[in-house]
Order: structure tokens, then sequence, then C-alpha cells
């Protein structure tokens, strides 16, 4: 592998200068893929008849940073830059420069009068905005790649490599390109699909998800409705759980069903076994200590054997909370109590069962002298913790 680097990166350079220096044919486009070739590059088509029918805006899925200079390999087309610095970088990989800085609106009218002009080349745009492997599902498209044209051409991009990942999250491109000199070969299988013309009074988003479907059927994966912004998120919660010294293996920040999906895409969360002494403990102890310190009231064995269940300490404290895990609380002296505090609020927000709207009248700060009284002054200060925690 090394030694393939080494040589691919010395003709990698020559390829891009021959790219530079020959004008955009078909004699340049069949030159480069043979060099790409040796650069360990495969290009496969499908329904070639289908490229370039009269759509002037091409839609893809997004895998590697290289994927509109692998299709731009098969057929001219322009990928605008929509990150990243405008300059010789952004130049050298491909991108076209509209110098558009502003609102997506701008940007949408700026592609809009290029694509009126029949002399340009057409688009290649990648409504998921975010890198996937390509092997669970698509991210949800934007609409603004369908306000273009009322027409589109959907392209499904495939790519395999052995020995490595493909796409690895939040690596940079030209980690990317250092790998995929690395290996043998890198396969990219493009197919082409019929023209998808966007219906009578079809709103753009159900345009965008209509064409997502269709992609995702012939890529046979999943369509999500997880954006790019969640996937961002996503590998900020993973970077922020890799710097605490008491993470586990676990991924955190499971609170909504997308970001569940989206766990149960990217990560293979396998639950950790607990024999005397294992190092795992160590992670159960201190996440089990943020639950305590969340909700007080609940035993700590409880939290415990959902946390070996979850390995995650939102999870638990949602099980908790919405009743999925019985548990008995654990008694407190009401003079013991102090101010409503947050973590207050949430746990009395974990206690079952049905309580009586709050009474207006305070609570009393006397030691009654009947045992009646003192059971009320309880009973108030517990509807006064409720209503803390509603409000």
């Amino acid at each position: 592998g090394l030694c393939l680097l080494v040589l691919r990166v010395f003709i990698g350079v020559h390829v891009f200068l021959v790219s530079c220096a020959l004008p955009d044919s078909v004699v340049r486009r069949f030159i480069v893929r043979v060099m790409c070739s040796v650069l360990g590059l495969l290009v496969r088509q499908s329904d070639p008849r289908l490229r370039g029918a009269g759509s002037r805006v091409f839609i893809a899925n997004h895998v590697t940073p290289f994927d509109h200079n692998v299709v731009n390999l098969l057929t001219s087309c322009n990928t605008p830059a929509l990150s990243g610095a405008p300059g010789f970088i952004c130049w050298s990989r491909g991108f076209m420069e509209l110098g558009v800085s502003g609102s997506r609106a701008e940007l949408v009218d700026s592609l809009k009068e290029y694509s009126a002009h029949q002399g340009n080349p057409p688009l290649l745009l990648f409504p998921e905005e975010a890198a996937t492997n390509g092997r669970a599902g698509l991210l949800r498209f934007s609409s603004w790649p369908f306000s273009i044209l009322d027409e589109v051409q959907p392209v499904a991009l495939q790519v395999r490599r052995p020995l490595v990942a493909v796409s690895v999250a939040d690596s940079s491109w030209i980690t990317e390109l250092l790998w995929t000199f690395f290996v043998p070969f890198t396969v990219y299988q493009v197919r082409w699909m019929p023209s998808v013309p966007r219906q009578a009074d079809e709103r753009v988003e159900d345009f965008a998800l209509r064409v997502q479907e269709l992609l995702a059927m012939e890529l046979g994966v999943v369509s999500t409705r997880i954006t790019a912004a969640d996937r961002t998120e996503h590998m900020k919660r993973l970077r922020h759980t890799a710097r605490l010294p008491f993470a586990p293996g676990g991924c955190p920040g499971c609170r909504t069903s997308a970001w569940a999906l989206l766990l149960g895409y990217l990560c293979s969360q396998v639950p950790p076994s607990l024999p005397g002494g294992a190092p795992e403990d160590v992670g159960v102890v201190a996440m089990a200590q943020q639950v305590k310190e969340v909700l007080p009231h609940v035993p700590l064995d409880v939290i415990r054997t959902d946390l070996v269940q979850t390995n995650c300490v939102d999870t638990t404290i949602a099980n908790l909370l919405e009743g999925r895990v019985p548990f008995f609380p654990e008694s407190k002296e009401a003079g013991d109590l102090p101010a409503p505090s947050t973590s207050q609020a949430a746990a009395a927000s974990g206690i079952q069962g049905s309580v009586a709207a709050p009474s207006s009248k305070p609570a009393t700060k006397q030691f009654a002298k009947s045992p009646v009284e003192r059971h009320m002054s309880l009973q108030e200060r517990k509807r006064a913790l409720y209503d803390y925690a509603r409000r």
C-alpha cells in the first residue's frame, strides 16, 4: 500500500496537469479516465443511453468527496462549490465557483441563470449535502436543487473497495485521497436513471421527496428523514463523548427516533457484559452517578441495571421518566428537601401517579402538632414541587 501510495502521488500530478491542459472533450475524458484507472479509480456505468437525455440537472447521492470528478469522467457537468473558501484548492478539485457568498436564494437564482444558457454543461448536485457510506440509507434531500428546473435526472452512485472503508465520517478529502491511492482499487458504479419531471401543482419539497424515494429504491437502501444538520450534530456528540474519560463504547444522544435511527446506521452498539472487575464497570458506575444526580429518588441498582441494557445515559433517563422501568422511589425526609432545582424538577416529573392541582395556600414552615396537619404540610410541599416541575 505504501509503495502504491508513493507511486500514485507522482502519477496523480501528471493526471492533474493533463486534465488542466486539455480542453473539455470526449478525448480528454477518455485519456483522464485511463490514467485514473492506473491510480486505482475504476469507473463503470449502467444504461449509458440515458445519459444526457436533454436534462440540465443531475441529482446524485453523495458517497465520497470525488463523486463529481467521477461523473465528470463520463459526461461533461459542473458542480457548484457550496462550502469552503474559493481559490486554487476549490478550482483544482473540480468545483465551479459562482462568486455567490450570500443566502441560498441567491445561489438558486445564480444557478437558474447558469442553466438558462444552453451552451453551459449540465449541473451535478448532491441534495444530501453530506457524504454517507451509501450502504444504509439516504439523508433527507434539500429542496433547493429541485427549484432550479422542473426536470431532473437521478444518478445512482455506488462505491466499493477492498480492505478499507469507502467513506469515513469526519475525515478530510485529503485523507480520502490518500486512502484511495493506498488500496489496490476503488470501483465506482454509476447508474443513469430516466429523467423525472415535476408534476403540475407539486411542491418543491414533495418533488425532492419523490426523487429521493426513487434513488433509494434503485440503490436498495432506506429513504430517511435525517438531515445533514443531524449528521453534523451527531458527529459533534461523538467527538465530545470521545473526550470524556468515562465514555464507553456506546454512543450517547439517543433522544429522538431520528437520532436512534442515525445511531443504528452509523454505530454498532453492543451492550457490554459486566463480569467481576471488568473494565466496563467503571464506565457504568460513572454513568450511573450522572443519572443519580438528575434523578436522586431512583435507586442506584435500578439505574445500573438499565444502563447495562441501554449503555446510554440519555436513554436510561428517558426510560425512568416515562415509566418504562419500574422502581420504588427512595424515601427522603420532607424537611431535608432544599429549594426546587433543575434536577429536583426532573426527579419530580418522573414520579408516576396522578397529582391534584397545586394549592394556592403556601406550605407551612412550622412543625405542626397534629399528625394530620403534618401530613397536609407534606402534601402541600410536594404539590409545590410538582407545580415548579411543570412550569
